[in-house]
């Protein structure tokens, strides 16, 4: 018992001197330590600064090139970009579609030229200043051409004066003094014929149809009719029953033609009726007159094909 409060004791006594300790003031500087008021500046300074003015000059820290942190793409660059592409070449101008017309057949008639053109199938008499539905006019008939005339852009186109239908004309004996060789069916000339009254009767309209026979396909026919307009008096053309089913065209003149263009599907007529004209009879006591001016027979390989010239057809006016 006695020993722990001896022990006690001495743990209080360490603990006193440890506060005074902590607590205790500084001591005072001693008088030969402290430097003297009024004494001169220490004498090594200029030195120090001398020293620290050879010193090389510290470099200031510039601005970054780029971001500490920031992401990394480590494929290659893109190719710089092609200098601008020159600007394009001024357009062109518009340019008409390529000609769809031939020269098939050319007809003077009344001191006037009228030539027939083919288009595809199709043909069609034409004179000069007629528009067709497609934008071309007919501006003018030379002996060596024909000149269109593309009304949207106001261009002329030339047209050569050579007729594109070849005739199939039968072939002459190869030999001198070969005997004939018989005509096959393709080389016979077409023939053709008019059928109609032989006597009418004043202001009562009659009919006049042209009829073919050919031992070839044919699939074109622009033609010509002249009558004598103080007798007779135009009321209708129609395709005949050969034509029924394809192209026709035509225009009639007052001083007594009639321009046909007719196509078909290529068959082979046997007497069969091409154009069907219908005339009103105008002055009785007389006889009145048609007749085929001119004829281009194509056949359906475009060949024109050759053909008799028919008889006129002539019919009496009555009262």
């Amino acid at each position: 018992m006695e020993r722990k409060k001896r022990l006690a004791w001495l743990a209080l006594a360490g603990g006193a001197v440890a506060v005074a300790a902590i607590f205790a003031p500084a001591p005072a500087p001693s008088p030969e330590s402290a430097p003297a008021s009024g004494s001169a500046p220490n004498a090594s300074a200029p030195a120090a600064r001398e020293s620290l003015a050879a010193l090389p000059a510290r470099v200031t820290i510039g601005k970054p090139r780029g971001e500490v942190f920031a992401s990394r793409f480590w494929a290659p660059p893109a190719p710089p970009r092609a200098a601008k592409a020159a600007a394009p070449a001024a357009a062109a101008p518009p340019s008409p579609p390529p000609m769809p017309y031939r020269v098939a057949g050319k007809v003077v008639y009344e001191g006037g030229a009228h030539v027939v053109l083919a288009k595809g199938d199709r043909v069609f008499w034409a004179s000069e200043g007629e528009t067709f539905e497609d934008g071309y006019r007919v501006e003018a008939i030379t002996p060596d051409r024909v000149t269109l005339t593309y009304i949207p852009l106001g261009v002329e186109q030339h047209i050569a004066m050579v007729s594109t239908l070849a005739v199939d004309a039968p072939r002459a004996a190869t030999a001198a003094g070969a005997p004939p060789v018989p005509a096959s069916r393709d080389s016979v000339a077409a023939q053709l014929r008019f059928e109609g009254p032989l006597q009418v009767r004043a202001g009562s309209p009659f009919n006049v149809a042209l009829k073919v026979t050919s031992g070839q396909a044919v699939r074109a026919s622009p033609l010509q009719l002249s009558y004598d307009a103080k007798l007779l008096e135009p009321v209708n053309v129609r395709a005949g029953g050969f034509f029924a089913e394809g192209s026709f065209s035509y225009r009639v003149s007052p001083s007594g033609s009639i321009f046909v263009g007719a196509s078909g599907k290529g068959g082979v007529p046997a007497d069969a009726e091409f154009v069907v004209v219908t005339f009103k009879p105008i002055q009785p006591g007389s006889t009145a007159e048609l007749k085929l001016s001119s004829l281009i027979l194509q056949g359906a390989a475009g060949r024109a094909i050759v053909h008799d010239q028919p008889a006129a057809f002539r019919t009496a006016i009555i009262q």
